[in-house]
């Protein structure tokens, strides 16, 4: 439970923070968005369900967030992918699905791809993917980028923009735009080798829908469903998100078996 102290991995001399629930496999594994963690409404409610069906869960706050070490301003894409797949690769055993909310999606898809690469992709056993803003720094940020936020990431190394989910604003660096394009998936078909479910707000402030719509083109024609809710936000927290995300999390998990 979310009141008992995290577990730690170091990853690069970082503090990471894991809460792991032992169960059976396929396990969930949850990869939460930029500046969010491990304790939000969607994360406890996917553990949650797991420890109602005995099934492993396991998340963790990236270096920055949350209750893991590290400066969040130092922070990149692949900062945060080698840590997801350090996690990865300690707490879980056989097949996983991946959950993937806003930029946790995105590294979700960098996570198969290079479990795929290091011979590891049979492990995972499908993707959810929740509001997905792949590639956000290059096709999001960057081309809404005022001449002033140009003028600070060259003279300062960042940019600060109001936050509407935190009193705090969003901080974006140079290093994670100039990280961002080097990890970007939106240039080809990305082989997943599993299922896909997308679940995406028409509502959506942040990542609009069509951005999901895009990332269903670059994937395998066959396994991949995106599921359009009409009147859904980018947090996607209601309590008829949740249900449909948890429905979802059945699907794919009964698939994998």
């Amino acid at each position: 439970m979310d009141d008992a102290e995290p577990t730690g991995i170091e990853v690069d001399g970082r503090a990471i923070a894991v809460r792991h629930r032992p169960g059976r496999s396929p396990g969930l594994v949850w990869l939460g968005g930029y500046r969010s963690d491990m304790k939000g409404t969607k994360a406890q409610a996917l553990d949650a369900w797991a420890r109602e069906h005995g099934i492993a869960c396991t998340r963790h706050d990236y270096s920055g967030h949350g209750e893991s070490g590290g400066a969040f301003v130092e922070g990149t894409i692949s900062r945060w992918l080698a840590e997801s797949l350090a996690v990865f690769r300690r707490f879980t055993d056989g097949k996983q699905i991946l959950v993937g909310s806003s930029m946790g999606a995105w590294i979700a898809l960098r996570m198969a791809q290079e479990l795929h690469k290091a011979g590891e992709g049979a492990r995972v056993g499908g993707l959810l993917l929740l509001a997905p803003a792949p590639d956000f720094t290059s096709e999001l940020v960057e081309p809404k980028l005022t001449e002033a936020q140009r003028e600070a990431l060259e003279s300062q190394g960042y940019f600060e923009k109001p936050s509407e989910y935190s009193p705090e604003p969003y901080i974006y660096t140079r290093a994670l735009i100039e990280d961002g394009r080097a990890n970007r998936v939106l240039e080809g078909i990305i082989d997943t080798h599993c299922p896909v479910h997308i679940l995406q707000g028409m509502a959506d402030p942040d990542v609009p829908y069509a951005h999901a719509m895009r990332l269903v083109e670059h994937l395998p024609v066959d396994d991949v469903t995106l599921s359009l809710i009409r009147d859904g936000d980018h947090r996607l927290s209601r309590p008829q998100d949740i249900s449909l995300m948890l429905r979802v999390v059945a699907s794919l998990v009964e698939r994998a078996l």
